[in-house]
């Protein structure tokens, strides 16, 4: 290590027995290393490895000590170290086929990371983008197909016809009066018919 980090305060924290190779936890650690612990945070809390959930934790560990025991702010810490070391493997036995067996290796590390107070220009900070420009919201266009226009002509309203005033029709006759209809004859009575029969049989 250069003599510059044996002047400065550190704060270290670490994770052993990990259950993760060295390789896959130094992948995630590179990302980190040299940057500020809010920036180191947001890193580890995107990535997809599973290592990047434990390497969190040792993080939020070292900040946490930072800032009860030493009573640093997280805006003043910077990631100074961060690295990997092998830790045990376990062996492990699978049985195949005629009586033979594969080895499995579980491998172990051990994570740790080293916390200091940033010097004055040793953070940088990221750039602040300008935020876009909201867009003109466009119409939606419609569906319905345009209608054609009409040609000139047909376009200006046709003039009204002249009306032409009729002469009023001749008072018509007054239709005569239909005859009223006979009065019908009534019915002969009884006493009639007898009158009628004595004058024939008179006759007689």
């Amino acid at each position: 290590m250069p003599q510059a980090t044996e002047e400065r305060e550190l704060i270290r924290a670490q994770a052993r027995y990990v259950h993760s190779s060295a390789r896959k936890a130094r992948l995630v650690l590179e990302h980190i290393r040299g940057r500020s612990a809010e920036d180191a945070q947001s890193i580890l809390a995107f990535q997809t490895r599973g290592v990047a959930r434990d390497a969190g934790k040792v993080l939020k560990s070292a900040i946490s000590n930072a800032e009860v025991n030493n009573g640093y702010d997280v805006d003043q810490l910077i990631v100074l170290t961060a690295y990997a070391d092998e830790g045990p493997t376990l062996k492990r036995w699978r049985a195949r086929a005629r009586g033979r067996v594969n080895r499995i290796k579980k491998r172990t590390c051990h994570i740790t990371i080293t916390l200091a107070v940033a010097e004055p220009g040793e953070i940088k900070r990221r750039p602040v983008r300008p935020a876009p420009e909201p867009e003109p919201e466009e119409k939606p266009k419609s569906r319905r197909k345009p209608r054609a226009r009409k040609p000139a002509a047909e376009a200006a309203p046709a003039a009204e016809p002249e009306t032409v005033e009729e002469p009023e029709a001749a008072a018509e006759p007054e239709a005569a009066p239909e005859p009223e209809p006979e009065a019908e004859a009534a019915p002969e009575t009884a006493e009639d018919e007898t009158d009628k029969k004595e004058a024939t049989e008179d006759g007689a």
